[in-house]
């Protein structure tokens, strides 16, 4: 097995292409969750993920899971869900909320990524204005939720999470079509299951993914973080 870089207190990360194939997309380790450091990673289409009982782990995978826009699948039940009006949107009024609800445990797994450490990491690079999220509300209960990290034309997601049957489904999609209409080039899913399939993601190969960031990373957008109902 190849040894993996362990990071020290420079923000220096090896390039994605040195990750490991098994586990896929594992590049290195340590060092630690500061702005700085979690900025240039994300720079770099590197992400952190890992338990309470791991260092902190640094992932690059190939392929990577992303969204184009024209893509972006809606069913027929999701369709019906938004006619229903039964849900509610807003952009970066519970960020704290939102991100609890993600690190809750799930009916598959008792564990969670989203440390104690990752969510007081990512709080305050929504306090800087890097990290945003969109709630979807019955009511006034929150029933679901994405949150992620905005730089230049990328959107980086990092977690989702539901309450009501579709909540999260509604979240992306009403997410994705605000990304598109504000410009977004990039909306990375990091790593492919079916939900994020079902909803039109495909796999990337690293390289095209990486070239498409380094082309969208530093051309800034200026948009306000609200919703448009026009788009919903």
């Amino acid at each position: 097995m190849t040894e993996l870089a362990w990071l020290d207190r420079e923000i220096m990360f090896p390039h994605p292409s040195t990750a490991l194939e098994d586990p896929n997309g594992l590049l290195c380790m340590g060092g630690d969750l500061s702005p700085e450091r979690l900025l240039r990673a994300y720079r770099m289409g590197i992400f952190p993920w890992f338990s309470d009982d791991q260092p902190i782990l640094w992932w690059s995978p190939d392929p990577r899971c992303t969204l184009e826009f024209n893509n972006l699948h809606i069913s027929r039940s999701m369709r019906r869900t938004f006619n229903s009006q039964r849900f509610q949107f807003s952009f970066d009024t519970s960020f704290e909320s939102v991100i609890q609800a993600c690190a809750e445990p799930r009916s598959y797994c008792s564990d969670t990524w989203i440390t104690h450490d990752m969510q007081l990491a990512y709080i305050y690079l929504a306090r800087l204005g890097f990290a945003h999220c969109i709630e979807v509300w019955e009511g006034e209960n929150l029933v679901g939720g994405l949150y992620g990290i905005a730089m230049g034309r990328c959107f980086f997601g990092e977690s989702m999470f539901s309450r009501q049957t579709n909540a999260s489904k509604a979240a992306f999609i009403v997410l994705a079509k605000h990304l598109e209409a504000w410009g977004y080039s990039l909306f990375d899913c990091q790593v492919p299951n079916p939900h994020l399939l079902s909803l039109g993601a495909t796999s990337t190969p690293r390289d095209k993914f990486l070239t498409i960031l380094a082309e969208n990373i530093d051309h800034n957008l200026s948009h306000e973080w609200l919703i448009d109902r026009n788009l919903i």
